[in-house]
């Protein structure tokens, strides 16, 4: 269906002159679009159609010398023009001829016209693009349109022309290796077709090792798991809700699944195969908020990419036992408690750009070589303990972190280092020997300040004790009635009771001789010293 519209004619000026060009807008089912002709283009698409196709040469309204600009002529015209389109489409009813196809655009919008085109391209590259490895890259409205002719049943090739048959693109995709899918984010061209709400389907590829995804809808792509034996890397950006639309889209359709060869205690209604062959994944830039249980199909990932994407935890990624590089920065991560028990085995991790304060779940990544902190909100220097210790961390980069402005900020935070200080890169620089001396400066320092703490927590642990001791001797001593004039002395009935008795009447005797008298204390010294030697004389042990 074709509606064509001539607007009062817009005008462009071309070598100095003033040009009156035709705006023809063309509808196909839902999907419309505008393209922009002047005369001379109508006349000479209508010379090789008169030479090709043997239309009428008469159908064209002849051209004017004097006063073509005319308003008068112009409107005329422009219906005249619309009239002759009309009359070309219907001597064409079942494809329309390559020289009318690319005059309206058909072969950048319109479903037969994009696959005529395509398959022409293959015919003549595909061979040479397939021998060179490189990425092909395909429109999802150009995959739009190979689904629906697909889904058509029609013959694949509707014009008679071999060249244009749709056999060369099953052909190449079958064979393909490396794809790349690009949409726009609003209008394609002048149309009004939004690609990323076009669904296509990518079981048609047969050999993909690769593949790129950008701009398009993930709930509206059908057959990527098809590729599931042969992918190795696959990015989807800017398309994505969830995890799931992506590694598992069938989890819709059961309540219970489980990856293949997993144990199960519960009933499962589907087993769903793994991506065996699939070792990095980038899933950034999209509306990603949970990393989801669907990361059990990708056992083998090393390189998973979830930056600028709205996670808040980390979770579920136990399950990557090959994981060596994480990238989740600028997510909306603000703790990271038991992160060194979903990430064993990590070398690389990117944190920057959340809201992190504190670092105390990253303490016990010993594998850990790269980390990146920056664009956080770590102000305290003490923070920098919990990866301190870290026995193969090599680069550190805290910049635009609010510890960052502190004075001598590079100094103290390499200080945390130890002996590894002149190992580690901060922020990109390397460590200079005045850096080296400052820090050895800083240690010396702390020690010292370490040994006066235990010296200090010496003295009072001993002033402490000291103390109970005197309290729980002078309480013992006054729970006892003891005079030193009584003329008997508690019988001990064994060795421990007699030296408790004789503890007790020296520690009654010292106080005597601080609350009595001189000879009083005299008399209770001598008393004292008496059953002291008489305990020991009863008691030898």
């Amino acid at each position: 269906c074709l509606a064509s519209q001539f607007l009062y004619p817009q005008r462009e000026y071309s070598f100095s002159e003033l040009c009156m060009v035709y705006i023809i807008q063309v509808s196909v089912g839902s999907h419309q679009w505008t393209v922009k002709h002047r005369y001379s283009d109508f006349h000479d698409l209508h010379e090789k159609l008169v030479s090709e196709k043997k239309i009428d040469k008469n159908l064209l309204p002849p051209k004017k010398i004097i006063g073509k600009n005319s308003k008068s002529l112009v409107e005329k015209r422009e219906k005249e023009l619309e009239v002759y389109l009309q009359t070309v489409l219907v001597k064409f009813p079942i494809a329309a001829p390559k020289l009318l196809s690319h005059f309206l655009h058909f072969h950048l919008y319109e479903i037969n016209g994009i696959t005529a085109a395509l398959a022409e391209e293959l015919f003549h590259r595909g061979e040479q693009l397939l021998m060179a490895g490189e990425v092909f890259s395909l429109r999802p409205l150009q995959l739009y349109a190979v689904t629906q002719q697909l889904r058509q049943g029609k013959p694949t090739c509707a014009n008679g022309d071999a060249k244009t048959d749709l056999g060369h693109i099953l052909d190449f995709t079958c064979r393909l290796k490396y794809l790349k899918v690009t949409g726009t984010e609003g209008p394609f061209g002048t149309s009004n077709i939004q690609e990323h709400l076009l669904p296509f389907d990518l079981s048609i590829f047969k050999s993909l090792h690769q593949i790129e995804i950008n701009h398009c809808g993930a709930n509206l792509i059908k057959g990527l798991t098809s590729s599931k034996h042969t992918l190795t890397t696959m990015s989807v950006r800017f398309s994505a809700s969830s995890m799931k639309e992506i590694l598992v889209p069938e989890a819709s359709e059961f309540d219970q699944w489980v990856p293949e060869g997993a144990l199960s205690s519960f009933p499962v209604t589907a087993v769903i195969p793994t991506w065996k062959t699939l070792t990095t994944l980038d899933m950034s830039h999209n509306r990603i908020s949970q990393i989801d249980d669907s990361v059990k199909l990708i056992p083998k990932i090393e390189f998973l990419e979830l930056s600028h994407n709205d996670v808040s935890l980390v979770e579920n990624l136990q399950h990557l036992y090959n994981l060596i590089h994480l990238d989740l920065s600028y997510n909306k991560l603000m703790s990271l408690k038991g992160v060194h028990t979903k990430l064993g085995n990590i070398k690389t991790l990117n944190l920057a750009g959340n809201l992190l304060e504190r670092l105390c779940g990253l303490n016990k990544l010993y594998s850990l070589v790269n980390l990146d902190l920056s664009s956080n909100k770590i102000d305290q220097i003490d923070e920098i303990r919990n990866i301190g210790s870290l026995p193969c961390l090599e680069k550190v980069v805290l910049s635009n972190n609010p510890l960052s402005i502190i004075p001598d900020y590079r100094t103290k935070v390499l200080a945390q280092f130890g002996d590894r200080a002149s190992e580690v890169c901060l922020d990109n620089i390397s460590t200079t020997e005045k850096e080296l001396d400052t820090v050895e400066v800083l240690k010396a320092i702390q020690k010292a300040k370490e040994v006066k703490y235990k010296l200090n927590s010496s003295d009072k642990k001993i002033s402490e004790d000291s103390r109970l001791t005197a309290a729980s001797a002078k309480s013992n001593c006054s729970s006892l009635t003891v005079h030193p004039s009584s003329s008997s002395l508690p019988r001990p009935v064994s060795s421990s009771q007699g030296n408790h008795v004789c503890i007790v009447l020296l520690c009654w005797a010292s106080w005597s001789l601080r609350s009595n008298s001189a000879e009083q204390g005299q008399n209770g010294g001598r008393m004292c010293i008496w059953t002291f030697k008489s305990s020991l004389a009863q008691f030898p042990d």
